[in-house]
């Protein structure tokens, strides 16, 4: 008998929005952004067929309405992704597989280290409310940390580092925010979905989050337990030379805005990420 599938005991709705909420944006002619209150998902579809897409991350607990509504309007009554692709596992980023998943019936897929905490064997650290930032890192320690339990509808992604259904698309290790973080990179022109190894608005603070201000910054400080693993994710990503990027928070970016922010995050990763203070930044901060 199929184990019941179940979101963590603490899961709630969070009401945290921004003036990008809703907004959908394509960002190249076959990935598409769509921001659910303060987090964002990706659309990516096959370039010789704009029919088949796939899903990347699946939004805030209670949008699932949205996120189909979305895709309906995109690709047509109807439609239904070939698969969900998880960056990482965190509430803002599968608050509502659930439902997707029982709706569109298709398989999911993540970072063998993410099983763990998406199927329903282990917690992520809590929040860290006590690192320095505004409104939201204060109140980060009502946020969600248990594990939702997927069950047997969530599979690692393949060991070779390719992507089911996106023939051209590699995935990545990025961990740091999470063990089993991945963002997903396309050479041929250097797009990447960066999930929350790094994100383009400073998430700590409510006003900028609202406004989505765009600045390069690392991985939001109040989720981030290892900060030595999001440094080298980051210095991964500059590597790969990135011309469009779209990260977990804030609006996507491109050309010389994106590369010069990532090579500043990259040289100056203590000042612009990591927190002065806090239980998961005094291990990094007492190595440097």
């Amino acid at each position: 008998m199929e184990k019941e599938m179940h979101l963590g005991g603490d899961y709630k709705i969070i009401p945290a929005t921004s003036l990008a909420d809703g907004l959908s944006v394509q960002v190249l002619p076959d990935i598409y952004c769509k921001t659910i209150q303060i987090v964002n998902i990706a659309f990516i579809s096959d370039s010789q067929n704009t029919k088949e897409f796939v899903l990347v991350d699946a939004g805030m607990p209670g949008s699932a309405k949205e996120i189909i509504a979305a895709v309906q309007e995109t690709f047509g009554e109807g439609a239904r992704p070939q698969a969900i692709f998880l960056t990482h596992g965190h509430f803002d980023h599968v608050g509502a597989i659930l439902d997707l998943i029982t709706h569109w019936q298709v398989p999911v897929y993540a970072h063998n280290e993410e099983l763990p905490f998406l199927q329903g064997n282990k917690s992520y650290p809590e929040p860290d409310p006590s690192v320095e930032g505004g409104m939201i890192a204060k109140l980060s320690g009502m946020f969600p940390n248990e594990p939702v339990d997927l069950g047997n509808h969530v599979q690692q992604l393949p060991l070779d580092g390719t992507v089911p259904f996106l023939k051209e698309w590699k995935w990545h290790h990025t961990p740091g925010h999470t063990p089993g973080h991945v963002s997903f990179f396309r050479e041929r022109d250097r797009a990447l979905i960066a999930g929350d190894a790094f994100v383009t608005v400073k998430q700590e603070y409510l006003y900028k989050v609202l406004i989505q201000e765009q600045e390069i910054s690392g991985p939001p400080r109040y989720f981030t337990p290892d900060w030595l693993q999001a440094e080298a994710s980051v210095q991964k990503i500059n590597q790969l030379h990135p011309a469009v990027a779209v990260t977990g928070h804030g609006l996507p970016m491109a050309g010389d805005q994106l590369k010069e922010g990532l090579i500043s995050l990259v040289e100056n990763f203590q000042e612009i990420a990591v927190p002065d203070k806090g239980k998961y930044a005094d291990a990094y901060n007492q190595k440097m």
